[in-house]
């Protein structure tokens, strides 16, 4: 029997989770409940090739580097990595996920997994999969309804139906949009309600018959946006033109909810959705007096609190059901039953033209990371970290001039019309207008510090005449 494509769905910003989780660099792509990151668990899930083919995943431009990396990390190579030029929810991306696997195999069976979901046990979601895949190849749309654990008002309901000819997969009779307390109440004494967790598996040929029937506008600009795809380095680029003039819609509310081919496997998976602070504090391990805490923190008299630090230290004192999260330029302190309102402040930070809500002070590149240390009158210092063998774009500024002191390993320095070898404590300066060029030719990672002066020090001073990676600007 053929291998099934997961389809990775990577996009979303998650921002109940600021200050760690940034419209740059969201929470799928953060290690929240492991070592690895969401997006790293989610592939892991996924990762036995016998049963699986290589997956599709489907991201947001600007993260693509991110995506791309930790994959690599893993050693996991992929089917396509599909770049939205705008968001446009969950059935546009199945339906660039069904159009591209379909390219190579007309049959092919997409798993469709969002990037950002935790599963306990790995053994159960393989099992209900494979209880799925008997329906999916016989055309049905099946998705997953995992038993609840509480009356969540959280989460979307589906509701059970009869039996289908496919052992453990049951019809849908009705789905249910986020209820109130009393209504899920109701669902978890009545027993036949499961959540609905987002997650799917269907031919992709079985839903593009779908999507034709229910919503033929998304299928048609979804086509036109693939028929113009272009090829950029390791990623697929769907027409820009073709995709923005895409309706934003909900796999569900397109096609799921209208479907009669619709059908749900019920399953425990120790599944969630980790979309709040209080939500990882849920499924964290607490110690005597029910706190999770994660990095340098010291607790005296706290009691079932999330206490995370990223860099300094800190110290909780007296406080109870709280999560404080401290990062290198921003701290929440908020009430866990407050945990959902977090949304709010990166609300307040976007109207008020901050950028804590965008970007941590270490910013990564597909070439490494830089990191700010000092920004003041005129100048500014930065830690840059190439990793080896990788090289910054050919550039040059208008505004500023910058002087590079090498830390760790060796830099190959363009200048002009030089090339200059920088060791470790000799320094290259830039004088304002060069031409330059950032390498690192070296096998361990090159840490310089960089200097700037001038009379605009923003990002966007930067003039590319030659990059690797194919960036614009």
């Amino acid at each position: 029997m053929a291998r099934i494509t997961p389809a990775v769905l990577c996009g979303g910003v998650g921002s109940r989770l600021w200050p760690m989780s940034r419209a740059l660099y969201p929470k799928q792509l953060l290690p929240l409940t492991s070592d690895r990151t969401m997006m790293q668990e989610t592939l892991a899930r996924v990762s036995d090739g016998s049963r699986f083919a290589k997956p599709i995943l489907i991201c947001n431009d600007e993260h693509r580097f991110l995506v791309a990396a930790q994959m690599q990390e893993m050693q996991v190579a992929h089917g396509g990595i599909l770049l939205e030029p705008a968001g446009r929810n969950t059935a546009p991306a199945v339906a660039l996920a069904a159009l591209h696997a379909m390219k190579d195999d007309p049959d092919a069976m997409l798993l469709v997994l969002a990037a950002d979901h935790r599963i306990t046990r790995p053994d159960a979601f393989v099992e209900a999969v494979a209880a799925a895949e008997v329906a999916a190849r016989d055309g049905r749309l099946v998705t997953f309804g995992i038993q609840p654990s509480a009356p969540s008002t959280g989460y979307g309901y589906i509701r059970m139906g009869e039996p289908t000819a496919a052992p453990g997969v049951h019809d849908v009779a009705r789905f249910v949009e986020k209820p109130d307390a009393a209504t899920a109440e109701g669902f978890l004494a009545e027993g036949t309600y499961r959540w609905n967790a987002g997650m799917f598996l269907l031919s992709a040929a079985s839903y593009l018959e779908e999507l034709a029937r229910h919503a033929p506008d998304i299928l048609d600009a979804c086509r036109a946006a693939m028929a113009g795809a272009r090829e950029d380095l390791d990623f697929v680029r769907p027409d820009e033109a073709a995709f923005l003039a895409c309706r934003a819609d909900s796999i569900d509310y397109a096609v799921m909810e209208k479907s009669d081919r619709a059908a749900v496997v019920p399953c425990d998976l120790g599944w969630s959705d980790i979309g709040s602070w209080e939500q990882l504090w849920q499924v964290g391990e607490k110690d005597a007096q029910g706190n999770v805490t994660k990095g340098d923190v010291l607790l005296d008299g706290v009691r079932d609190a999330y206490v995370r630090s990223e860099d300094k230290l800190v110290a909780v004192i007296g406080l109870e059901d709280v999560v404080v999260v401290s990062t290198a330029d921003a701290v929440l302190v908020a009430a866990k039953d407050r945990a959902q309102d977090v949304k709010a402040i990166v609300d307040r930070l976007k109207a008020e033209g901050r950028d804590e809500h965008n970007t941590h002070v270490r910013v990564y590149r597909p070439w490494g990371f830089y990191e700010g240390i000092h920004l003041g009158d005129r100048h500014q210092v930065k830690h840059i970290s190439v990793d080896p063998g990788s090289t910054l774009s050919l550039q040059k500024h208008f505004h500023r001039a910058e002087h590079w002191v090498v830390v760790r390993g060796t830099a190959l320095v363009t200048r002009n019309e030089e090339e200059l070898l920088v060791s470790e404590n000799e320094s290259v300066y830039l004088p304002l207008g060069c031409v330059h060029r950032l390498q690192n030719p070296g096998k361990v990672p090159l840490s310089i510090v960089e200097v700037q002066t001038g009379t605009y020090l923003g990002e966007d001073d930067i003039v590319r005449l030659e990059d690797v990676y194919n960036r614009a600007g």
